[in-house]
């Protein structure tokens, strides 16, 4: 169940998250809940897979300022890294930057219900 404790314990930055909303709760619950379900997260991965650099940034650079305005840190970290890679087209593995985004991904997922 999304509370503001189990987002507090999933690594979440809920004070500065709820500032953005107007401390509205209930908002900000639905924003999570929104950005949990964004297909950015299927389009990021599914370029990646497919070595396309310029859909793969530009679904990090949407995750990252969807995530970010939430305060979802545990997911920030890796998708802001990611971002700065390819726009730098850097030619590394990502996947060790996806599997932790997944990993994340899926908690709140869950946290969500």
């Amino acid at each position: 169940m999304l509370t503001i404790e189990t987002l507090q314990n999933f690594g979440a930055n809920t004070q500065e998250g709820l500032g953005r909303c107007m401390n509205n709760q209930n908002f900000y619950f639905r924003l999570v809940k929104m950005a949990a379900g964004d297909k950015g997260f299927a389009r990021l991965s599914n370029a990646l897979n497919n070595r396309d650099w310029n859909d793969a940034f530009e679904a990090a650079h949407g995750l990252k300022g969807i995530l970010s305005n939430l305060a979802l840190t545990p997911l920030v970290e890796p998708v802001s890294q990611l971002t700065e890679l390819l726009r730098d087209k850097k030619e590394i593995t990502f996947s060790d930057l996806l599997q932790q985004i997944e990993e994340k991904h899926k908690q709140l997922l869950e946290l969500c219900g």
